[in-house]
């Protein structure tokens, strides 16, 4: 356990109170639900017996017995019951828990929310105050909304593989899943302001949220000028941004390092300790403009010039004066400082793999990230729930799993 979480607080995080069923497998849902775990909310996870539960149960590397350190990753400190929605019974079930819960999330194709009756629409009815949140890959509507998606397909469509890689390579998706993950945020603000509202007004409503707009909507810049100039964005060399100059990687005696310098005064004290003042004064690259226009010839310049010393080297001189770090690599990431300093790898005790190691939410306030509990096993938390939160018998519970409405 870190420091920061040793020194856990009694108040807890400000979603606390909140319960959210989720319908949601694989990465882009249970990532959104895992930072309202992470802030507090409880978080049960409804899972189709007859699949298996969540496919990201069997992701390898790292599976063990339909619970992967893949599934971990995404599902600590959340709860899971197994219905089967194909019985009525189940259906049922369900909708007992929708009137004990503030919101229902799913992030199934856009086509399925009113098939299955995950919409506001259908369950208004059993809770005015619901709040119902859908994550797909093209959203709820528009000749799409029927085809399942990826995070590489919409990379792809929203043309962020034309501007990832080196100029004579291939197009390349990033690394990471990053639009799974910015869809989960944005689905899960989306849901937050739309419990907001129904905490003061006591009605819910909708909130459909997509990968593909969510991709096209982090555009931003790029997308102002490709609809308003003629300029078109490329593939750029070692990472360079589009138009700021110098700003990228740069390869040193012993690796690599990143430099951002996106104000003028960090050019002049780039400029300044790598031992070049001359170039501030070259008219060449005297302003972002001419930095611009004379790319090139500078890049050239620097790029010689910084594989004279180590990255070491470098970023000793660099630091708390321009913007500049290491291109590390996962394993060294996790050993850097500032990450250790910040909390930001979490301790969870499970009990077929011991203790694992995961990555918190970013969102650091008063009684966040105190969820430690390993994911569940499938079905784990079904006869609690059923007992607890609904108040049946053994009797009307054995009736259940005899139908197979539960597992």
């Amino acid at each position: 356990m870190t420091d920061s979480q040793s020194k856990s607080s009694s108040r807890k995080g400000p979603l606390a109170g909140i319960r959210i069923l989720a319908v949601s497998q694989f990465g882009a849902g249970p990532f959104a639900t895992q930072n309202l775990v992470d802030l507090g909310a409880e978080v049960i996870k409804i899972e189709d017996p007859s699949a298996g539960g969540d496919v990201a149960r069997y992701v390898p590397p790292a599976t063990n017995n339909a619970d992967s350190l893949y599934f971990q990753s995404f599902n600590r400190g959340k709860k899971s019951i197994s219905i089967d929605f194909r019985k009525p019974e189940g259906t049922a079930v369900f909708h007992r828990l929708v009137e004990k819960s503030d919101a229902v999330f799913n992030n199934l194709r856009g086509d399925l929310p009113e098939k299955l009756g995950l919409t506001y629409e259908s369950l208004k009815k059993f809770n005015q105050s619901i709040v119902t949140c859908s994550l797909s890959g093209f959203g709820r509507t528009g000749p799409r909304a029927s085809e399942p998606g990826y995070d590489p397909i919409m990379q792809g469509m929203a043309g962020y593989m034309s501007i990832t890689g080196e100029p004579d390579g291939p197009p390349g998706k990033a690394g990471v899943s990053i639009i799974d993950f910015a869809g989960g945020y944005a689905a899960a603000l989306g849901l937050v302001a739309a419990l907001l509202e129904a905490k003061t007004s006591g009605v819910g409503r909708d909130v459909d949220v997509s990968l593909l707009d969510t991709a096209v909507s982090m555009l931003t810049y790029f997308g102002s000028w490709t609809l308003n100039t003629d300029w078109q964005p490329a593939r750029m060399p070692n990472s360079s941004h589009q138009t700021i100059v110098p700003a990228q990687n740069f390869q040193t005696s012993d690796g690599w390092i990143s430099v951002f310098c996106a104000k003028e005064h960090f050019w002049k004290k780039f400029a300044e300790l790598i031992d070049m003042p001359e170039l501030i004064a070259d008219e060449r690259f005297s302003s972002f403009a001419a930095r611009f226009d004379n790319r090139d010839v500078l890049i050239s310049i620097l790029s010689d010039r910084l594989l004279q010393k180590t990255n070491e080297e470098w970023l000793s001189r660099f630091r708390g004066i321009v913007p500049s770090g290491p291109v590390n690599s996962i394993a060294e990431a996790f050993d850097d400082e500032q990450i250790k300093a910040r909390g930001l790898i979490v301790d969870v005790e499970h009990p077929t793999y011991g203790t694992i190691k995961q990555v918190a939410s970013p969102i650091a306030t008063e009684g966040s990230n105190q969820a430690f509990s390993p994911g569940p096993t499938l079905g784990q938390h079904t006869d609690e729930l059923l007992a607890d939160l609904l108040s049946m018998d053994e009797v009307e519970i054995k009736h259940l799993r005899d139908q197979g409405a539960v597992s």
